[in-house]
């Protein structure tokens, strides 16, 4: 078959399309024939690497797939070959507590396709069997891929974790990257008034069709002296961060008595000053998010059908304009999911 992966870590040049051996299958796994593969930020940090993490090589990168099942495993019953589906991109061991609870994300063993094991730059993956879902609706190959990831992370963080209420006031960073913009529509699932940030008019334009009642300019203004105007010097009840150091202490500060700040990533840098007077003061809580669980998948994928989500598509590649397709992504040139097509 015909992958993208890198014998070594760097910057796009280290990605070669290249004749791949076809994965092979065990009992409990199957065989997708990619049709499509969403882009995430999680590519570019596997492909540059991550300090402390041995990613084997050579690697193919691509966490978000749908395609169809080509091969099925002997005991696989839940899904047969023709199937369309897309992929829950966690993985967990199954067997402890927290599999068996539903809580895969929380496993010590937990990974994601396209981070320690081969991913969706390619004609082919494999996956377990309990992984391969049904695409709902009449959604087409490339709009079911640009949903798993994105969505199940703004939802594990939204409703989860921050556990938000109808009436409150949201700040959802980044308008126009994948998790945001789910992040915007779930917010407003849930009747919520949202913010959002952006780097230019046109991605706020965009972020207003996809429900958000405030935007700000985070080039032109500066977004915590914008929201304290906007709300009134009150603040958020949440704050929904995955930025990192360029906002954290002004994330913190954005929040009201009692606020909540949930963050699930760090794509400017890990390292961010806190004033913990703001935070015991005010009453703050902040929490970590990691993915989501496999269940919480299948509970977000049920508004796709009746229109209340959409997946939001920005550009489509071929698999072997891999490299462009990263490229366009660390520029920030997007609004929603980036995506590959193998054909």
């Amino acid at each position: 078959m015909k992958a993208v992966r890198f014998h070594e870590h760097g910057d796009i040049s280290v990605l070669k399309y290249e004749d791949v051996g076809t994965p092979k299958i065990s009992p409990d796994e199957v065989l997708v024939q990619v049709k499509a593969c969403a882009l995430n930020h999680l590519d570019i940090f596997v492909r540059e690497g991550i300090p402390g993490i041995k990613i084997p090589l050579p690697h193919i990168g691509g966490s978000d797939v749908a395609g169809i099942v080509a091969e099925k495993g002997s005991l696989v019953n839940n899904v047969k070959v023709g199937d369309n589906v897309l992929t829950a991109p966690g993985i967990g061991c199954g067997m402890c507590q927290a599999c068996l609870e539903g809580r895969d994300n929380n496993c010590r063993k937990y990974t994601l396709i396209g981070y320690l094991i081969d991913g969706g730059y390619a004609e082919y993956v494999k996956i377990p069997a309990r992984n391969a879902i049904p695409i709902p609706g009449k959604l087409d190959f490339s709009e079911a891929a640009a949903i798993p990831l994105v969505f199940l992370t703004a939802w594990h963080m939204l409703v989860t974790r921050a556990k938000i209420r109808t009436g409150e006031t949201v700040l959802i960073h980044s308008a126009g990257s994948g998790v945001g913009s789910a992040g915007i529509q779930i917010a407003k699932l849930f009747g919520a008034h949202v913010i959002t940030t952006a780097s230019n008019e046109k991605k706020l334009k965009k972020a207003k069709t996809l429900g958000a009642d405030e935007t700000i300019n985070y080039v032109k203004e500066d977004f915590y002296a914008s929201l304290k105007n906007i709300t009134g010097r009150r603040g958020v009840d949440i704050v929904f961060e995955h930025v990192g150091s360029a906002t954290m202490e002004k994330s913190i500060l954005s929040l009201a008595v009692n606020g909540r700040l949930v963050t699930c990533g760090a794509t400017t840098g890990y390292k961010a000053n806190v004033d913990l007077r703001y935070v015991f003061a005010r009453q703050l809580t902040i929490y970590g998010s990691y993915m989501g669980g496999i269940g919480e998948l299948l509970e977000v994928l049920k508004f796709f059908p009746t229109g209340q989500l959409k997946p939001v598509i920005d550009k489509q590649f071929s698999l072997q304009e891999a490299a462009r397709a990263q490229l366009y992504m660390t520029e920030r040139r997007q609004f929603g999911k980036i995506i590959l097509n193998p054909e």
